[in-house]
C-alpha cells in the first residue's frame, strides 16, 4: 500500500476539521449564546456586547462603523436592523449601551456599555463560563491547552488566508 502524501493527510485532516466545526458552530455556538443571551437579548445583541468586551478596550467603547463591520461579517445585517438592534439595547428596559456622537466627527457614533451594561457583561460571562464549566471537569487541563493553541492558530491563519485572499482580490481590479 503506498505511503500517503503529507499534502494528501493535511486534506483529509482539513475535511475532519470541517466534519466537527461544522455541527460545534451551530450546535454549541447557539447553545453558548442561549446562555449568554438569558432570552432579553438576541443573538445580534449578544455579539454586539460581545464586541465591545473584547474590542473596546478598558472603556468599552466601539464606534458604530467598527460594529457594524464586524457584525455584518458574521450576520447577515442590515444597517437599519443594526441601527433597531442598537436603539433597543439603549432605551430601556435593557439600557446596556449609551449612542453618542463621536467627538472627532459629528457624523459618526460611538456606543459605550452603560453601568447597568457593564454588569450584564459581568453576568454574561459568568454564564458562559458556567455554560463551559463541564468541559473542564471531564477534560484535563493540559489538554484543554492544548485546544486552546490549536483553535487560537487555527483562526490565525483562516485569518491570515483571509487576508491574502482580499489583497489578491484587490490586486485583480
Amino acid at each position: 500500500m503506498p505511503k500517503r502524501t503529507t499534502a494528501n493527510r493535511r486534506n483529509e485532516l482539513s475535511g475532519e476539521i470541517l466534519e466537527l466545526f461544522y455541527p460545534v458552530h451551530y450546535q454549541v455556538g447557539m447553545a453558548l449564546e442561549d446562555a449568554l443571551r438569558q432570552r432579553r437579548l438576541t443573538r445580534k445583541q449578544v455579539a454586539i456586547l460581545w464586541l465591545i468586551r473584547s474590542i473596546g478596550g478598558e472603556r468599552r467603547r466601539l464606534s458604530r462603523k467598527q460594529i457594524q463591520q464586524a457584525v455584518t461579517n458574521w450576520f447577515e445585517v442590515s444597517n437599519s436592523q443594526l441601527t433597531k438592534a442598537l436603539r433597543a439595547m439603549a432605551r430601556p428596559p435593557l439600557a446596556l449601551i449609551q449612542i453618542v456622537e463621536d467627538p472627532k466627527s459629528g457624523r459618526e457614533k460611538q456606543v459605550l456599555l452603560t453601568a447597568k451594561g457593564e454588569r450584564f457583561l459581568l453576568t454574561m460571562v459568568e454564564r458562559g463560563r458556567a455554560f463551559f464549566r463541564p468541559v473542564g471537569e471531564q477534560l484535563t487541563p493540559n489538554l484543554i491547552r492544548d485546544g486552546l493553541v490549536f483553535l487560537r492558530l487555527a483562526s490565525a491563519a483562516l485569518e491570515d488566508a483571509k487576508s491574502a485572499a482580499g489583497e489578491i482580490a484587490a490586486r485583480r481590479q
